[in-house]
Formats: structure tokens, C-alpha cells, sequence
């Protein structure tokens, strides 16, 4: 049984590679290792291959996406109080979201995961237009596609120094909103 400190211990260790392996994706353990200032013991102990590593980073940033998306309480929480913590969950993780931008369609992944992700937005979206704050002539599908894709969009804009962290979950916000809403 691993302690709390042991847990946040691991959760910090693959937020670095998984940015690491966006940084460096054809890198070996040992310049994984190296970039993120651990030993390749170290990370030998945490992960023996590169497969396991990728396949433990999915696992994680499955978990930790699922249980974003059910924080929110998308289904009873107010529509803007539930994205403002939606976006800031996932840009708290924005290192797990840089992974999945770039290794997500590659991976091996259950796609009941995914579709159990796109269900809970794509109601929570049509929730929103019912409620009349979205806009309702585009289809509910496509406010999650356009809510994710400005999300992925702007933590790598931020990784490429073209957006300050400083204010993004605000800017997301912003843009979303004032795009969809109805008034």
C-alpha cells in the first residue's frame, strides 16, 4: 500500500515525463531519466521499459481525466461554475493534456473510456443549451470537440511561449463563452 506522500510523489514524477516524452518523444529511459534530473535506477524502478512508462502515463491521465470530468459534477453543479472547474482541472493537469495530445490516438486505450468522456460533456453541453446559456444551433457534440480543442489548443500554445500561463483558465473561459453563449 503506497502512503499519500508516496502518491503525490508519483503523480509528480509523471507529469515530468510525461512532458518529457512530448519534449524528447524517440528519447531512452536514460535520457528521460536525465531530463527530468532522476537517476535511470530511479526510473527503472518506477518503469523497466519505455511501453510500461507510455502505458502507465495513459492509465494515469485516464484517471485523472475521469475523475475531472466527475469533480465537475457536470450533471448537477450550475452550467458556469461547472466549466470554470472543468478548465481549471484540466489545465492543472496540463502537462497529462500535452502527453495525450501527442500520444492519445497511438496508445492503447479502451474506447469506452472516450466515449464515456464524450457522453458526459456532450449532456453537460446540451444541459447548458437547454439552460439557454449555449448557443443552440451548434449541436451539443460539437461544443465538446470545440471545448476540447481549445483546451489542447491553448496548453500547447503556452508550451511554445506564445500564451502566458498567467490567466489562461480566465482567457479559456472567456473565449468559450462569449463564442457559445446565447445573449
Amino acid at each position: 500500500m503506497t502512503t499519500p506522500a508516496a502518491d503525490a510523489e508519483d503523480r509528480k514524477l509523471l507529469a515530468a515525463l510525461a512532458l518529457a516524452l512530448v519534449d524528447q518523444p524517440r528519447a531512452s529511459l536514460q535520457e528521460l531519466a536525465r531530463a527530468i534530473g532522476i537517476s535511470k535506477a530511479t526510473l527503472y524502478r518506477f518503469c523497466r521499459t519505455r511501453e510500461q512508462l507510455i502505458e502507465r502515463l495513459m492509465q494515469h491521465c485516464t484517471q485523472v481525466f475521469s475523475d475531472a470530468i466527475r469533480d465537475a459534477n457536470l450533471d448537477t453543479a450550475a452550467v458556469p461554475d461547472a466549466l470554470r472547474q472543468l478548465t481549471a482541472s484540466h489545465l492543472e493537469h496540463r502537462e497529462l493534456t500535452a502527453f495525450l495530445m501527442y500520444y492519445w490516438k497511438d496508445a492503447l486505450r479502451d474506447p469506452c473510456i472516450e466515449e464515456g468522456w464524450d457522453a458526459s460533456l456532450d449532456a453537460f453541453f446540451l444541459r447548458g443549451q437547454q439552460e439557454g446559456l449555449f448557443r443552440i444551433d451548434i449541436p451539443a457534440p460539437a461544443l465538446t470537440e470545440i471545448w476540447v480543442s481549445m483546451v489542447i489548443g491553448l496548453v500547447d500554445a503556452e508550451r511554445r511561449g506564445r500564451v502566458a500561463r498567467a490567466g489562461l483558465p480566465g482567457l479559456l473561459e472567456r473565449a468559450f463563452l462569449q463564442g457559445t453563449a446565447t445573449r
